[in-house]
């Protein structure tokens, strides 16, 4: 593409061993924000969410390419290269092609770089100021360091799950990957500081991240109902569990969200719903947040029987212009098709050369720099797609020895 690279990251080179999730979210955000994001990928094979499908892109007929949207997903502004990094000239060269590196990030499981000579012991005297990141299930110590780790062990591991879903139904596991989410989203701000702590000292440093870790550490505000109080929180489906009435109600015609976050909002709220509300905000039981926490099983039933007798639209327009936060329970498709939503460029097109359509849709990036906007440059690439390239640009390997390395297998 010809999109200009004004990213803040222009000119960090990162080396990108991930797969999955957690990892290429974390490196899928250097590259937008301007990053040269090199990823390695297996031979012949490739990243596993290649296959997690369908729906994959569709080609020019109609059939189905080798691209799934999961792997779309995570996985633009990068450059693929195709490695064999069991054969140990093509560990070799991924060696090589660290030591031209700013940054590293890596999810195989713990040890299991070893052998390549790949991991962080084998690398940090060979290129000292390298930072190398490690993304795996339990961190690399303590009592389950060796095992796999998945998103969905940590959110049950981890507790959210407890806290999700009905309260007399079983623990929900949250509607998307959020526990590997977030946990590239602490790598990135991680390796950003560690980059910093590098441009001040000439030190690298290995950055240990588990999916176990940074799931129990966005616990945050319930995890500290349980530290203050020492009571376990419940499941208390879509209501909050500090603030009432902030949850979902039912209209005549579906489903609506009352956000009130505080007294004030409260008594708005009241005056507007009518007659069978307006006395609640002087009642000692419903006058405070406080007051209504403790007393949110009599005042939900009150105020969902008034919000029973209008229509969605009544509620969303009628306490939006008295500054009542309320809103909608989208679908995946009203969502993408919202005003705000697509003013703020949330839904992108990049051109894909497998694309039927001659591009695909993929979801934007939501920081917004004034001055250091992100760029979208590289859509997210076929397997082995920049091989050559790369090997060029950062080890000067000709078209011979390219093919040379192809033809032995090395390379794809």
């Amino acid at each position: 593409m010809d999109t200009p690279n004004t990213g803040p990251l222009k000119g960090l080179r990162i080396l990108d061993l991930t797969r999955i999730l957690a990892g290429p979210v974390c490196t899928q955000l250097f590259g937008d924000l301007g990053a040269d994001v090199i990823k390695i990928e297996r031979a012949g094979a490739g990243d596993d969410t290649r296959k997690w499908g369908p729906p994959y892109v569709k080609d020019a007929d109609g059939n189905d390419t080798t691209e799934s949207a999961y792997y779309l997903s995570c996985n633009r502004n990068k450059r693929s290269v195709a490695v064999n990094i069991a054969d140990p000239e093509g560990a070799a060269l991924v060696r090589q092609m660290a030591a031209k590196c700013d940054v590293l990030v890596e999810n195989f499981k713990v040890g299991g770089l070893d052998k390549y000579g790949l991991s962080y012991a084998a690398l940090k005297d060979e290129v000292p100021g390298l930072v190398y990141c490690s993304i795996t299930g339990f961190g690399q110590t303590g009592p389950y360091a060796a095992q796999a780790g998945y998103d969905y062990l940590a959110q049950g591991m981890g507790g959210i799950m407890s806290v999700t879903g009905d309260a007399d139904g079983q623990p929900m596991k949250v509607g998307v990957a959020i526990a590997d989410i977030m946990c590239g989203m602490y790598a990135s701000t991680a390796v950003l500081a560690a980059v910093r702590h590098r441009d001040a000292t000439g030190q690298g440093q290995h950055v240990d991240l588990a999916l176990l870790d940074t799931q129990v550490a966005w616990l945050t505000n319930v995890g500290l109902n349980y530290l203050t109080s020492g009571k376990e929180p419940p499941r208390l489906g879509n209501q909050h569990p500090n603030i009432v009435p902030y949850q979902v109600f039912a209209a005549t015609d579906g489903h609506f969200i009352l956000a009130v976050g505080n007294d004030s909002q409260f008594r708005k709220f009241c005056d507007f719903a009518g007659a069978d509300l307006e006395g609640l905000p002087d009642d000692v039981r419903f006058a405070t947040n406080d007051a209504r926490v403790q007393n949110r099983d009599t005042v939900v039933p009150l105020i969902e029987a008034v919000t029973l007798t209008k229509p969605k639209a009544y509620w969303l327009d009628g306490l939006a212009a008295i500054g009542v936060p309320a809103g909608p329970v989208n679908t995946i498709p009203e969502a993408f098709a919202d005003a705000q939503v697509q003013h703020r460029d949330m839904q992108i097109k990049m051109p894909h050369a497998m694309a039927g359509s001659g591009h695909v849709d993929l979801i934007g990036n939501p920081v917004k720099m004034s001055e250091t906007p992100v760029s979208y440059r590289h859509a997210p690439p076929v397997l082995g797609e920049h091989t050559d390239a790369v090997l060029h640009d950062l080890l000067e390997l000709d078209e011979m020895a390219c093919d040379d390395l192809r033809a032995r297998g090395v390379i794809g």
